[in-house]
């Protein structure tokens, strides 16, 4: 599998339920309409994973809770501030998980490894838990105060520009510092 597809498919797995409902609500303008499809595809994606003898993460479940608990909350009170909060929750608790230190390693490729210092790539993670905490903060503040519709055309573009623009700066500013690093150590070796 794609390496940056890798990395990102536990996301778009766990968002998957969010960016149908903001489809939704965008094409119908239907709060409840696209609260039960929302809630039904974070159903069907835990059933066709259980299906196919996937494990299904931590993550997985905590976000089918949420959708389930918000989407009901959302159902029973006719409050569209429910269900356009639990973003906010997954980006939290994303952030939070990215605050562990180093875990941005692993998705680092091996040559990558040896040539870009240990501390910008904590550094590193410590951004991505900010843009975390930041897309926590704006849904919020959205929800509570702009109509769905805004909440979804300004979570829409935001998500994913967001991250592909951190993903490119990070992505440049590591592969130039780890040619340097590879230039550097061929140099080296060409000396001795």
């Amino acid at each position: 599998m794609n390496p940056l597809l890798y990395a990102v498919r536990p996301i778009l797995i766990d968002m998957a339920a969010t960016f149908v409902f903001y489809g939704v609500l965008a094409a119908t303008g239907e709060v409840a309409i696209a609260t039960m499809v929302g809630i039904a595809i974070g159903v069907l994606q835990v059933v066709v994973m259980k299906a196919r003898g996937m494990k299904i993460a931590a993550m997985q479940w905590t976000s089918l809770a949420l959708v389930l608990i918000m989407g009901g909350a959302t159902l029973l009170t006719h409050d569209a501030r429910f269900i356009l909060i639990k973003p906010t929750i997954v980006y939290l608790a994303i952030g939070a998980a990215m605050l562990q230190r180093g875990w941005m390693g692993r998705y680092m490729p091996p040559i990558s490894v040896d040539h870009i210092p240990q501390r910008l790539v904590v550094a590193a993670g410590y951004v991505w838990a900010g843009l975390m905490f930041v897309s926590a903060a704006l849904n919020l503040i959205l929800a509570f105060n702009a109509q769905p519709m805004t909440v979804v055309a300004v979570m829409a573009i935001w998500a994913p520009a967001s991250k592909i623009v951190l993903f490119a700066l990070q992505y440049m500013t590591f592969r130039q510092i780890a040619r340097r690093g590879i230039i550097a150590a061929q140099a080296e070796q060409a000396a001795a």
